[in-house]
């Protein structure tokens, strides 16, 4: 089993969207949660990224969850949306260096790479930051896939 952890700001957002995106991918042997650095824990995801999920119709049903020890130990890898959600992290976490990469990062492209924050705008930036990350998350189910097989 290959455990996936996606982290983002406050868990509502972007990492939902991503924990949605790959579970629906039904890829075999991968486990897939979310979490946020700064999450109230038991918050639901945000009104605009549970409609774009409805658009998509990719099932969800999420609780925010705050980054702690357990999670990330129990991660195989902790892909982020930012290089300052991936720096948090390799600060409270050191250990975890080897396996925690940016989304982008992790996929190998090249450009920007920070996943801009949907958080507070209409529904079309949700749309864009959702597009943004399936085809990368797509691009990153290649490695995730290598990997499990190995």
């Amino acid at each position: 089993m290959t455990c996936v952890l996606f982290v983002c700001t406050g868990n509502t957002c972007r990492s939902p969207m991503a924990e949605s995106i790959l579970r629906n991918m039904a890829i075999p042997g991968i486990e897939v949660r979310s979490a946020g650095i700064f999450a109230q824990k038991g918050s639901a995801a945000s009104t605009n990224a549970k409609r774009v999920l409805d658009e998509q119709e990719i099932p969800h049903d999420h609780s925010a969850s705050m980054l702690d020890d357990s999670l990330v130990e129990w991660a195989d890898f902790i892909l982020t949306m930012t290089t300052g959600h991936k720096d948090n992290i390799l600060v409270r976490y050191p250990n975890a260096r080897s396996k925690t990469f940016t989304l982008k990062e992790f996929a190998k492209l090249d450009g920007h790479p920070d996943i801009a924050d949907p958080f507070g705008g209409p529904v079309d930036i949700y749309r864009e930051a959702f597009q943004e990350i399936k085809e990368t998350i797509e691009k990153a189910a290649e490695f995730l896939q290598q990997d499990h097989s190995q």
